[in-house]
């Protein structure tokens, strides 16, 4: 990097985008893996959803606006659910959860995971059956664990020996007893970023394997009689493409699974080895299908049990963003585009880091396509921010849009699913967007959008 006078963030002008970003032969093409399954372009080159166009969505709703290809989000429900056949496959709802998936996940016959007390309403007030809701958290609220007893959770995952004697404590009281699982921490490197990698030692969620907390607790539920413990958790962390840590993971589990057996006589009849399942962001994505991985998962299983003398126990698994994840893409309206002294130029949109934090948060990469119109333009390497009072302030790092595109342009930006509603903020007092659902051909506010009364409501000063 050489040496430039405004700082070293400064010292890479001449450098345009990663070195696998490539200027498109057309500008106009879509890469099929990025999109939701139903996403085409009409005769003029609008992009269209279940052949509705977007023009006609945000003339409707505005922008920006998250829209969900319906259709696909079910399709993917139905792949994991019959890759995974005779197993439970838990949405993990964290990603994104809204009363009308809730209803989309459990007509396609999944399972829910949620993790706080506002998943958990949000998915009883949806209908979804309690016995197949799973409730995570590293800190439950003694609220929390009492409203999951009561409205009769299929399982508590326990993460912390305070969770265990709160919900001891509460179980008794009501004379009931929960089916628990004990989350283990099973000192896996998952090759992702830091902030989404959850099974090394350093961090807060679940037990350590190698310190012996784990089986340690075990070994108090299952003495103490109360709680019904079904099993062991694994979760490795997000967006991870190579199987290889679910191949360790499960190893450790099951050696854990083996100690239980041979300390107290108890083979424990589940096992979750998690979710954090990879889409693709970008054409550098090679994610794998659910056939492939339950094929590798249900391989790994059966041959680690081989080996340590165990029942192949009943196996779940929690993805979340490779069924949301893929089937929305973010709607924006171009506002002003800005060539910086030939540095770069600049494409602003009427959103930003309040409706889609992980580019700053994770440095994470996404795709864009101009999305209102063809364009016949030489493709230009642009960079899409937004409104926000930021620099960080990033959308899409590096993309090629068509060189004409200007104010008023619509620009879609695909793979938004997974945790951008679900993490999006107010910031600058920007209210959130809506999130519009669309299927044959017709479009339905599903979460309608913050308004500035809205944000005024909560402002008693």
């Amino acid at each position: 990097m050489r040496a430039h006078e405004a700082g070293a963030l400064h010292g890479d002008i001449g450098v345009r985008g990663p070195a696998w970003l490539r200027p498109p032969v057309d500008v106009n093409a879509l890469v099929p893996q990025l999109w939701p399954r139903t996403v085409t372009r009409d005769g003029d080159g609008v992009l269209a959803v279940a052949g509705l166009g977007v023009r006609d969505i945000a003339a409707e709703f505005g922008t920006p606006a998250y829209v969900l290809d319906e259709d696909d989000l079910r399709s993917r429900c139905r792949d994991f659910r019959d890759a995974f056949d005779g197993l439970d496959v838990y949405y993990a709802g964290k990603a994104f959860l809204c009363r009308a998936v809730v209803r989309m996940i459990a007509e396609e016959g999944l399972h829910l995971d949620v993790c706080t007390g506002g998943e958990l309403a949000t998915a009883l007030s949806a209908g979804m059956p309690p016995g197949r809701i799973g409730f995570h958290g590293n800190n439950k609220s003694v609220a929390e664990l009492s409203r999951a007893l009561d409205a009769g959770v299929g399982r508590i995952i326990l993460d912390s020996f305070d969770e265990i004697g709160r919900l001891t404590a509460l179980a008794r009281e009501r004379g009931v007893r929960p089916r628990v699982m004990i989350r283990v921490t099973v000192g896996v490197e998952a090759h992702t970023h830091e902030f989404i990698a959850t099974a090394h030692e350093d961090q807060k969620f679940g037990f350590s394997l190698a310190g012996g907390a784990a089986a340690e607790a075990a070994f108090r539920v299952l003495d103490e009689g109360v709680l019904e413990l079904r099993g062991l958790h694994s979760h490795i962390g997000s967006q991870i493409f190579d199987a290889n840590g679910f191949e360790v993971s499960a190893r450790r589990v099951l050696g854990l699974q083996a100690q239980i057996r041979d300390a107290r006589g108890v083979e424990l009849p589940e096992l979750d080895l998690g979710g954090g399942f990879g889409i693709a962001y970008t054409t550098q994505d090679d994610p794998s299908t659910p056939q492939d991985l339950a094929k590798r998962l249900r391989r790994i299983v059966e041959s680690e049990c081989a080996v340590e003398r165990l029942a192949v126990p009943h196996l779940s698994v929690e993805p979340g963003r490779a069924i949301v994840g893929p089937a929305v893409f973010t709607l924006y309206e171009v506002g002003t585009v800005k060539d910086v002294d030939g540095i770069r130029t600049y494409v602003s949109v009427d959103g930003g880091m309040s409706d889609n934090i992980r580019t700053a948060l994770y440095d994470a990469s996404y795709s864009a396509t101009l999305a209102s119109r063809a364009s016949a333009a030489e493709p230009l390497l642009a960079r899409v921010v937004g409104k926000h009072c930021e620099s960080g302030d990033v959308v899409v790092k590096d993309e090629f849009l068509p060189a004409d595109v200007q104010p008023g342009d619509l620009v879609a930006v695909p793979g938004t699913g997974a945790y951008c509603r679900s993490m999006a903020s107010n910031y600058n007092h920007v209210p959130r967007p809506p999130v519009v659902a669309v299927r044959d051909g017709r479009a339905r506010l599903i979460v309608r959008r913050e308004t500035e009364d809205d944000l005024l409501a909560l402002d008693v000063g």
